[in-house]
């Protein structure tokens, strides 16, 4: 069990002796009431220490966790509320915390249709009910879109990878002509510029699958789980998007912003290696560290001209391969016209 599950069940135990108007309890009586709780949870001996209880009353005395609760000692030796009506479940909230609940509530009821979150419709209604939220209209509004084919699978994958399940995929491809069933071993489900994928373990590798490309998906409960420990932060760290080269290194890619648009560069970073090596009147000149793939030829396309690859030149080549072709594609549409 988590350390936090632990002292969340020692404070509901605590509080329930501290409030107990016909018991008196010592602090040994408090540390055996929360070795007890702890192993009615965990089904197995569990003891709490005399330090670990001392600890827990001084942070429910102090304003770490907001209590403030009135513990008091009486007769030097036993433990109590001096308000008899206190009770870390009754704490108020002022306006502030109020105003901060409220926006969440707005927040999250921007996912109420997202089908993962179709769940949390009755949570959002009761913390409404709950704060006395104000139907205001949305003063921040995340980029989503419910419509996204695959959406309907995002339940089944999420709830393999928390219950560490092995999964039959028939997917086809973009490019395949037929679709092919895949025994994958599920890891990470990931957005990316509004699309969705499952990073998953599939013959000794890992695989990204786009969620729309995916037809049928059934669970293998004959097949043990691989469990790759699998740390999204790190597979992800050399790459723009979500393919990732488990043979290619990352590339130092220099490039060269226009002096119009070089702030929403410098504001909104293309990759976390990003640095400035360069400023003048003309534009401001930036390197980033990373693998070279399709989603970061994508960026650079979408930036036109604003933009100029500068360095390594394999990929100054490509970029110019796809801008010649754009022009002669503009260019057969303006002799068609």
């Amino acid at each position: 069990m988590s350390s936090n599950k632990n002292a969340l069940i020692r404070y509901k135990t605590l509080d329930k002796c501290l409030k107990n108007k016909y018991k008196k309890y010592t602090l040994d009586d408090l540390i055996d009431e929360c070795s007890e709780a702890l192993f009615e949870f965990e089904g197995k001996e569990s003891f709490v220490s005399r330090r670990t209880v001392q600890l827990d009353l001084q942070n429910m005395r102090s304003e770490k966790f907001g209590y403030e609760a009135p513990i008091e000692v009486y007769q030097r030796k036993y433990y109590r509320y001096s308000d008899p009506d206190y009770s870390i479940h009754h704490i108020s909230v002022n306006e502030s915390d109020l105003k901060a609940m409220n926006n969440a509530v707005q927040i999250l009821k921007q996912f109420k249709d997202f089908s993962m979150f179709k769940e949390m419709n009755g949570v959002i209604q009761k913390l409404e009910d709950s704060i006395h939220a104000t139907h205001q209209k949305s003063i921040i509004h995340l980029d989503k879109n419910e419509k996204l084919k695959g959406l309907e699978h995002i339940d089944i994958l999420y709830e393999a990878i928390l219950n560490k399940k092995v999964l039959c995929i028939v997917y086809k491809s973009f490019k395949a002509r037929e679709s092919d069933a895949y025994i994958v071993h599920p890891q990470l489900l990931k957005e990316y510029n509004n699309r969705w994928f499952l990073i998953c373990w599939h013959k000794n590798k890992l695989f990204n699958f786009a969620l729309d490309r995916m037809e049928e998906i059934s669970v293998k409960e004959d097949i043990q789980y691989i469990d790759k420990d699998f740390d999204s932060d790190r597979y992800f760290g050399e790459v723009i998007g979500v393919t990732v080269s488990e043979t290619q290194r990352p590339q130092n890619v220099v490039f060269k912003i226009n002096s119009k648009h070089a702030p929403y560069v410098k504001t909104k970073p293309f990759h976390h290696s990003q640095e400035i090596i360069g400023e003048d009147e003309s534009g401001t000149t930036f390197k980033i560290c990373v693998q070279l793939n399709f989603e970061l030829e994508r960026m650079i396309l979408g930036l036109g001209e604003f933009i100029t690859v500068l360095k390594p030149d394999k990929l100054r080549k490509r970029i110019q391969k796809s801008l010649k072709e754009a022009c002669r594609n503009y260019a057969q549409e303006d002799v068609d016209r």
